[in-house]
């Protein structure tokens, strides 16, 4: 049996090293694999029982609590269900992994609250479970938006999708799901009921692609109706996959979750694609692909906002003076700082050499250029320590406001002249249409 690790798992490692695992495998062959597996794709410390009486013993021992458990539901000495109804009552979240499944034993398993069913000889069984595993840790950072005009119906489906421990956004209409999208919910995944009051299914798949672009959420789409063209319809437009309605559990559960760990390893190359590989924060062409869906997205929603470009002061003489390595540690230094203050609401990366973009989420010019004079002061009271010498940098930002749909590279083109004049009057500063304006009136 041979696992294979994708990139996402790869770098998951460190991800849940903090996490422990309870592994509840008679069988020796499984309980190799699945403990190598857990370990080398999650990073989480795994515990092997065997039998009822090693997990009771362990348990009791509790000298670490267990972030879940995996559990079989036959064991040698606790064959119907026993073990698992014993983790569960010791309050450990647990998956069952079993050999022994039909619709008896779903019923039975599903009545308990389990976080998931994988049934141990199916395909891909064990990587199924570490990525059933690696969400449950994650626990609800897999949001999926469920789209359905019908509420019971709505209610049913976000109440599976919970048990999956998925994070459920819904909306009842294609035109709040796009508004939420729009206003920045991160969605994974979307679920949604192809008859829709304002659309149809293909086209909500095709006015997604076009504000989200590459980026878009995969969409799964649900029926009642027994045409089959409709499905065929649905995955030409781009759909990832389609389900009749009605539909068994363990089938939705599978198809979500499969959509949902597949979306979860492209996210993780995407990321790898668009960071910089010196200062591990966004790159130019992250920056270039995701500012013009931002910028659609503010002004759609009738906010201004403005692009800043920030060039460290002096930086060819500090190389020449201490060398590239000094100068890669203060890259590295000044993109910390401005991740810790940017953070997730505003869109930062580094353009090349020593300058960094930020594209402001809605902000307008007095807001921005008050955000640009806290990061410009803070730069400039951080101290460096490199080789034991202490250095001190400032930088010069040029901010530009964007009020009209325009080429992306004009917005820039527009801060990169702010930038010339600040560094034109003597640099250490923030210069912008306000800076003028200001001048102006004194």
């Amino acid at each position: 049996m041979r696992l294979r690790r994708t990139s996402g798992q790869a770098n998951s490692v460190l991800k849940h090293r903090d996490k422990r695992l309870l592994l509840v495998e008679d069988t020796r062959m499984f309980a190799t694999a699945l403990k190598y597996g857990l370990e080398s794709t999650l990073g989480a410390r795994v515990t092997h029982c065997g039998t009822l009486e090693a997990v009771k013993a362990e348990l009791a021992a509790g000298s670490d609590e267990f972030s879940l458990a995996v559990v079989d539901l036959n064991l040698p000495d606790a064959p119907n269900c026993e073990g698992l109804d014993f983790v569960l009552a010791s309050n450990v979240p647990a998956i069952v992994f079993t050999g022994a499944f039909n619709d008896g034993t779903r019923e039975q398993i599903l009545g308990k609250d389990v976080l998931g069913c994988i049934v141990k000889h199916e395909p891909q069984s064990i990587e199924r479970l570490i990525a059933a595993v690696d969400r449950a840790l994650t626990d609800g950072r897999t949001t999926v938006l469920l789209i359905d005009p019908n509420k019971a119906s709505r209610c049913d489906l976000a109440e599976l999708l919970r048990r999956q421990r998925f994070s459920v956004v819904e909306a009842s209409v294609a035109g709040e799901a796009l508004r939420l999208l729009d206003a920045g919910e991160a969605i994974d995944l979307i679920v949604t009921d192809t008859d829709l009051n304002d659309m149809t299914g293909a086209g909500l798949i095709a006015e997604i692609r076009s504000r989200q672009g590459e980026e878009a959420a995969p969409v799964i789409g649900l029926s009642d109706h027994g045409d089959a063209r409709l499905a065929a319809r649905f995955l030409e437009a781009g759909g990832v996959d389609f389900i009749h309605k009605p539909f068994v559990e363990a089938e939705f559960s599978a198809r979500v979750g499969q959509a949902a760990a597949m979306q979860k390893r492209l996210q993780a190359l995407r990321r790898l694609a668009a960071s910089d590989y010196l200062t591990n924060i966004y790159n130019r062409r992250h920056f270039f692909l995701t500012g013009p869906r931002l910028v659609e997205q503010c002004l759609r929603r009738g906010e201004r906002t403005s692009i800043a470009v920030l060039d460290i002061d002096h930086f060819k003489r500090l190389n020449d003076t201490y060398g590239h390595e000094i100068g890669d540690i203060v890259l590295k230094h000044v993109a910390r700082r401005l991740k810790a203050i940017v953070g997730e609401e505003h869109l930062l990366a580094r353009l090349g050499g020593e300058e960094f973009g930020i594209l402001f989420n809605g902000l307008d010019a007095r807001r921005a250029y008050d955000f640009c004079e806290r990061l410009r002061l803070e730069l400039e009271r951080s101290k460096i320590v490199a080789d034991d010498e202490e250095l001190t940098i400032t930088i010069s930002i040029g901010l530009a406001t964007i009020e009209a749909q325009e080429a992306f590279d004009n917005y820039l083109h527009a801060a990169d002249q702010f930038l010339y004049m600040a560094k034109h009057a003597g640099r250490n500063r923030v210069m912008s249409e306000l800076t003028l304006l200001d001048v102006l009136a004194s």
